[in-house]
């Protein structure tokens, strides 16, 4: 089973979720789920792009009340 770390980015407008998402990539290990919480709806398509650009999985997404819930597979090892 992999690890999930939730990474809080509620509040944040992009590009910073996608800053912080690939800042935390980096220090994880391959396999690793992020669960990232999000009010910015730019954010679904940002970390979709950077999923595809990086090599990494975008596993879900869902909307909550007032926020987005974007769990992401990093695949990559930490470059």
């Amino acid at each position: 089973m992999s690890e999930e770390i939730m990474l809080d980015v509620r509040g944040k407008v992009c590009p910073i979720p996608v800053m912080e998402v690939n800042k935390l990539s980096k220090t994880v290990k391959p396999g690793t789920v992020i669960k990232v919480l999000a009010t910015d709806p730019a954010a679904k398509l940002d970390l979709q792009a950077w999923a595809k650009r990086t090599g990494n999985e975008i596993l879900s997404i869902e909307s909550e009340t007032n926020y987005l819930v974007i769990r992401v597979r990093v695949n990559k090892p930490p470059a």
